[in-house]
């Protein structure tokens, strides 16, 4: 067998602007990165492209001012509310300026004691003290200083985000509850802005008698004003740019991953997978922020990469069916369980959790990559799909 498996490799491309060949610069700096550093390119290797840089090559960018006019269009009453929204200036700073100036009257119902990717607003044990039941109470803004003070900031970056999100106008009026519905007794007009739980969100208030009831995912959904736009996801998935615009998630991926996979096999004779992908599926065990802020891990994939992994236990089989053999006696026992396994793997899978390829494998692309100054914006895995026998 070999001696070495799954291998990641951070891959260096140029600085991607507007209207980049993004298909040509990732196939190029992945074959540069082969031949410069004496690696060869095998059958089902994957590269990885973060999504950043397809959606700046494509200019999928908004300004403030066409979220507001979007806003405008939708909420044409200037009232309405915006729920569960992320605490971020990154992710949600810019989508709120928009929003707050596209309106004339704004609630802001925030989520506790933390929002839903894990930011805290405060602590379990802060709520506890205050005799607060998060699950059926509503807070003014009022009774949230009064029980919780005006030094409850975010442990990471140090910022008051009730503070914050209210400095965003004088008609931003910020509230606290945890069941969405709860938001009506202010206005009938939403804004659903979680990500992951957006469909029972929107289900939930429309069963109580909303009046208007959209998501992120409705904003941009088209250009506006010849803005940027996503037709899945719409501002999901947006990072800020400048002090006046957004970077939105890319769009038409399908076509960008085939083209790559394409040109990679005919480059290399080698059946290669591409993915695009966004924030890792993972969770934080100091900070407790999920990291998954996208509303997807991948947003397009080529179809090699679709499904789950088939796999066997192999510690649960080194202490349950082949306990008490010899070395050479439980070498043949794996390779043959290997060899032989079916799709029927219950009881034998035990502890594998079952995750999808694009999600695993996106994760390990986001963890190499970061958000930072690596300058690696693409991924190349190899060995992801062998095994102990391999």
């Amino acid at each position: 067998m070999r001696a070495v498996g799954t291998v990641a490799r951070g891959i260096r491309a140029p600085l991607i602007k507007y209207g980049d060949d993004i298909a040509r610069i990732i196939v190029d700096s992945v074959l540069t990165a082969a031949e410069e550093d004496g690696f060869e390119l095998k059958d089902r290797d994957v590269v990885g492209i973060t999504e950043a840089v397809v959606a700046r090559a494509q200019g999928n960018y908004a300004s403030c001012g066409q979220i507001a006019a979007d806003i405008r269009d939708k909420y044409p009453d200037g009232t309405l509310a915006i729920t569960f929204p992320i605490l971020s200036r990154n992710r949600f700073s810019n989508i709120l300026k928009g929003i707050a100036s596209g309106c004339r009257k704004l609630y802001v119902m925030l989520s506790y004691p933390a929002d839903e990717v894990g930011n805290e607003l405060i602590s379990w044990d802060m709520l506890d003290n205050a005799g607060i039941n998060p699950y059926t109470d509503v807070l003014t803004e009022k009774t949230y200083r009064e029980k919780f003070g005006y030094d409850t900031t975010h442990p990471y970056t140090n910022v008051d985000y009730v503070r914050y999100y209210k400095s965003f106008g004088e008609h931003v009026e910020i509230v606290f509850a945890n069941d969405v519905r709860h938001v009506l007794e202010f206005t009938k007009n939403v804004l659903c802005c979680d990500i992951h739980t957006r469909f029972r969100s929107k289900r939930l208030l429309k069963e109580a008698g909303a009046r208007i009831v959209y998501g992120l995912d409705d904003i941009l959904s088209s250009s506006v004003g010849g803005s940027g736009y996503n037709e899945q996801y719409g501002l999901l998935g947006s990072n800020k740019a400048t002090e006046d615009s957004v970077k939105l998630f890319p769009r038409d991926c399908e076509t960008i991953v085939n083209m790559i996979a394409r040109k990679l096999n005919e480059a290399s004779g080698k059946q290669i997978e591409a993915m695009i992908y966004g924030d890792g599926a993972f969770k934080d065990p100091v900070g407790k922020i999920w990291e998954l802020a996208d509303p997807v891990v991948s947003p397009a994939f080529t179809p090699g990469l679709a499904g789950t992994p088939h796999e066997l236990k192999l510690k649960f089989l080194l202490d349950n069916d082949f306990a008490g053999k010899s070395d050479d006696e439980v070498k043949e026992a794996m390779e043959y369980a290997i060899k032989s396994k079916t799709s029927n793997l219950e009881g034998k899978s035990l502890g594998t959790t079952p995750r999808r390829y694009t999600d695993l494998i996106g994760s390990l692309c986001d963890l190499m990559s970061g958000s930072g100054d690596k300058g690696t914006p693409i991924v190349l895995v190899q060995g992801y799909f062998d095994n102990y026998v391999s």
